[in-house]
């Protein structure tokens, strides 16, 4: 049985229509630092029934970073899932919708089939923008209605009166059309909670009663104002502000969300100050990111759940780490070392714990089994009282090696960085060693755990290369007659002078069609016609035997005399059974010269492709393809996918 808590309001919820905005300016005086006021009026905790998480890194996220590619949405799309879509802890994700590539995301999204996150949408309050929400069958929607004076006046140049109807009338033609409503009320923490707020959202709990549909409010510490102190006045505190909606406007915890921004230092205790005091939702992003200093980080919201309700089964916390790692090897963005439950050092001490004895005092200085719950293992930081074994327990535990190709103590080379390491301090160092410095070290003295510089060329092509084959062959699948497929190889190479030669072969390994890209080539090639037997060239048997990419290790080809890569991939019916595969021979030299202009046209898996071909002709001009091609950069030190190998082609 759970308590009956007050539903009404204290004091008549009637719109205070001001002529002057109010500006508090007692405690946003903007030439001082902002003031905390309080009134001594406490609340007691009634934490939401459910808590949950809403997820803004495709919206808020992608206002504080370079716009994520529709295959990078998708993938993080995918761990969001992982993390704690599977159990509803996550329960939605919200999206633009205004260019085609915000559409192509969304569609991609929803084909995945995840019940959580639900994809949601975001608009402006107005009916231009909904009338794209309802084009596009969203079932939830996001309005940007904006409460503080700040806005209303100053901004939108417009009464109280005249925005609450303009918002209205958004959300009543919204739930006319079967869309749920989630207003957004920008800047509540500098608006007048009594005077607007909640005569507002008293209204928008009419129209839900009369329309049987639930009306969400998310609360909008758009300027990070929010704070958790108990006894602090309106409109700062975050519990107040809470409980003023639910026991006073009648809107149900779980109808409500709260987004927060980091300026002040707060978000994360102000969202889970907003579960703690009757708000069912808290809205965050992967890593914090968002607009100026972020949003709620959403890995942290997870931890703080888990800790909250002991649920361990809600969420899966070693995703964490694994979107940490597509973070930094996909985006290449760099987190910081110490970033909570991220960072590469974390979880690292420098209290001088030998590496020997570790594991017996691990549990002293590690906030929890971090291998367990984040798949991480605790770090060692390097200084004198490291050991030999601790500069192998780093250079293992850094370079993730595997048990086959881990190094122990006695290794010569572990010796000499330990010399180096002891010799710093018998000249008066008294730091430890940062990770920079020990790479360096091991770099000097350890070069094969490295890559060459010719070893990146080789992955920059193999990834550049690729994403082109890859998504020319998805355009074969429609093309069935072989003068159709050889103007196809002959747009293709036309427009990627680097690929020497494209060839496609049925499931018997005889060449069907062929394109050279350099017309004095011609003669060397007139050993390899059309019907030529390829069945015994591993580029063709691997394909055949897999279904996947393969990349072969440079070799030289015996027609141009350049080093080469070929990359090939099979052909595939709506059945997906193969029907022959694609080749393409990359002259890598070439392929390096321009790939700083490629890394800003290789496509997206998910994308339409510019090679498309109707009637043996391609009908979008290699020209106006760019616009589709949402500038995918190929990390440099990602490994090459597929199977590599070495063999003469020619």
């Amino acid at each position: 049985m759970s308590l009956l808590y007050q539903k009404h309001a204290s004091r008549p919820l009637t719109l205070d229509n001001r002529v002057e905005p109010e500006l508090y300016r007692d405690v946003f005086p903007y030439t001082h630092v902002s003031r905390i006021e309080f009134d001594d009026t406490f609340l007691v905790p009634r934490p939401a029934d459910p808590m949950f998480i809403t997820d803004t890194t495709f919206r808020d996220g992608q206002q504080a970073r370079p716009p994520y590619t529709v295959k990078q949405i998708a993938r993080i799309y995918d761990l969001l899932h992982k993390l704690g879509g599977k159990s509803g802890l996550i329960q939605a994700s919200e999206f633009f919708m205004y260019s085609p590539k915000d559409r192509k995301a969304i569609e991609v999204c929803r084909s995945r089939g995840y019940r959580f996150p639900r994809v949601t949408g975001w608009i402006r309050a107005n009916m231009d923008d909904l009338k794209i929400a309802h084009d596009m069958e969203f079932d939830e929607v996001g309005l940007l209605t904006s409460m503080s004076d700040y806005h209303i006046f100053l901004k939108l140049g417009k009464t109280r009166e005249q925005a609450m109807n303009d918002y209205l009338k958004v959300v009543t033609k919204a739930l006319e059309w079967g869309i749920v409503p989630r207003c957004h009320f920008e800047d509540v923490t500098r608006a007048d909670i009594y005077g607007f707020c909640l005569p507002f959202a008293r209204k928008l709990m009419e129209l839900s009663h009369e329309a049987s549909m639930p009306i969400k409010i998310r609360l909008c510490d758009t300027m990070g104002y929010g704070v958790p102190f108990p006894g602090a006045a309106l409109p700062r505190s975050v519990q107040r502000i809470v409980r003023a909606f639910t026991d006073e406007a009648g809107v149900p915890g779980a109808w409500l969300e709260w987004h927060g921004h980091n300026d002040f230092h707060k978000v994360l205790v102000n969202g889970v100050t907003a579960w703690l005091y009757g708000c069912g939702g808290v809205n965050g992003t992967l890593m914090g990111f968002g607009e100026r200093t972020g949003n709620a980080p959403l890995e942290a919201l997870v931890i703080d759940y888990i800790s909250l309700t002991g649920n361990d089964e809600a969420a899966d916390p070693t995703v964490i780490t694994e979107i940490a790692q597509y973070f930094e090897k996909e985006l290449d963005y760099r987190i910081p070392d110490n970033y909570p439950f991220a960072g590469k050092d974390f979880n690292a001490t420098s209290a001088g714990i030998h590496v020997d004895g570790l594991a017996k005092n691990e549990e002293i200085y590690n906030i929890f089994d971090t291998t367990k719950i984040l798949n991480r293992s605790v770090p060692i930081i390097i200084n004198d009282k490291a050991g030999r074994a601790g500069v192998a327990y780093w250079i293992n535990q850094q370079f993730n090696l595997p048990p086959e190709r881990q190094v122990s103590k006695k290794h010569p080379a572990v010796g000499q960085i330990h010399t180096r390491i002891m010799a710093a301090y018998e000249e008066g160092r008294n730091t430890s060693f940062s990770n920079k410095e020990i790479k360096n070290l091991v770099r000097r003295f350890m070069p094969e755990l490295f890559d060459s510089e010719f070893d990146q060329m080789k992955r920059i092509a193999g990834e550049l290369a690729s994403n082109l084959v890859e998504r020319l062959a998805r355009d074969c699948q429609s093309t069935a007659d072989s003068e159709a497929l050889t103007a196809q190889l002959q747009h293709f190479v036309r427009d990627y002078s680097f690929i020497q030669y494209a060839y496609v072969t049925d499931v018997k390994g005889h060449s069907t069609a062929i394109a050279i890209s350099d017309p004095g080539d011609q003669k060397g090639y007139k050993a390899f016609p059309i019907g030529f037997d390829y069945s015994n060239r591993e580029w063709f048997l691997q394909p055949m035997r897999t279904g996947k990419l393969h990349i072969t290790n440079v070799h030289q080809s015996q027609v141009t005399g350049q080093l080469i890569i070929t990359v090939s991939t099979v052909i595939t019916d709506a059945n997906d059974e193969i029907i022959g595969v694609l080749g393409a021979d990359i002259q890598l030299e070439e392929i390096i010269r321009r790939a700083e202009s490629l890394e800003a046209e290789v496509p997206n898996s998910e994308e339409e492709s510019p090679y498309s071909v109707k009637g043996g002709k391609r009908f979008l001009p290699f020209t106006k393809a760019f616009p589709f091609w949402n500038g995918y950069v190929p990390h440099k030190t990602k490994p090459f996918s597929g199977v590599r190998e070495r063999a003469l082609l020619f």
